[in-house]
């Protein structure tokens, strides 16, 4: 079922993206691996907990995450995969004061759930504000 694996694991960056647009913080467990760990330039989360406390605290700004070039690399039930993620954020009704090009790179692990993101790594390349 590799084909399937890695149509589920590509499925995972539409589900984060959907997720963090709509602002539905408590659903974050259906992309991440309880024991998640993300790296970015703001520091370092790890477990549901902490991604979940912060994605609280983005009030008042809104995002749009658009993902491509997604690249899923299968080992058995555990996987690495890249993107290419675009964001836009934007407060309601506004068009984008802020806009940023990054690359995820991830590992994923097959869970009882379905796949799962076990580590993120966000690394900005470009960010341009208006």
């Amino acid at each position: 079922m590799p084909t399937t694996d890695r149509l589920d694991v590509a499925e995972l960056f539409a589900r984060l993206a959907r997720i963090l647009d709509e602002r539905r913080h408590d659903e974050i467990d259906r992309v991440y691996h309880p024991d998640i760990a993300v790296h970015s330039p703001r520091g370092e989360l790890r477990g549901l907990a902490e991604v979940t406390e912060f994605l609280a605290q983005q009030r008042g700004e809104l995002a749009q995450h658009v993902h491509s070039d997604i690249l899923v690399d299968l080992d058995g039930e555990r996987a690495t995969a890249t993107a290419n993620q675009l964001v836009y954020f934007f407060r309601d009704g506004e068009p984008p004061h802020r806009r940023s090009g990054v690359r995820l790179t991830t590992a994923v692990a097959k869970t009882a759930e379905g796949w799962r993101f076990t580590e993120m790594g966000i690394s900005p390349a470009w960010i341009k504000e208006n």
